[in-house]
């Protein structure tokens, strides 16, 4: 897996829970912006919805003033889709926070249809082995 790691988060107070550590829904919040911006730019359409998030392991907390980056990686290309999976990190210690195996997004149309997005053609042409090489 090849991670890139492009965004980074400052937690802060609003971002707590009740123990004083990174609220988990805050961070799913941030994991599916992350992703569907990642999404976004990859499939070249604005018109993505979360189809699937598999399970979450949280590994280790965050505290206040704690800075984490979320790291992305394609894992497969469909016709509709893209599939990532994801790791958010402390960025000063590297130790992980949460592991997301599979998040899938698809490219709907005007009505909520799944549309083939812009990786679509390559995929059939080129296969998808060799995109996702060249995405990575």
């Amino acid at each position: 897996m090849s991670l890139i790691f492009r965004t980074r988060k400052l937690v802060k107070p609003e971002d707590l829970n009740g123990r004083n550590t990174l609220f988990g829904g805050r961070l799913m919040s941030w994991i599916d912006e992350e992703c569907a911006i990642y999404c976004a730019c990859q499939m070249q359409t604005h018109q993505i919805v979360t189809k699937f998030i598999s399970e979450m392991n949280f590994m280790s907390p965050a505290y206040q003033g704690d800075m984490i980056e979320i790291g992305v990686d394609t894992v497969s290309v469909g016709r509709t889709s893209l599939t990532l999976s994801c790791v958010v990190r402390n960025k000063e210690t590297k130790v992980d926070l949460i592991r997301v195996e599979r998040l899938v997004f698809v490219a709907v149309d005007a009505e909520g249809v799944p549309t083939p997005h812009a990786l679509a053609d390559t995929v059939e042409a080129k296969g998808e082995a060799k995109l996702l090489a060249e995405v990575a």
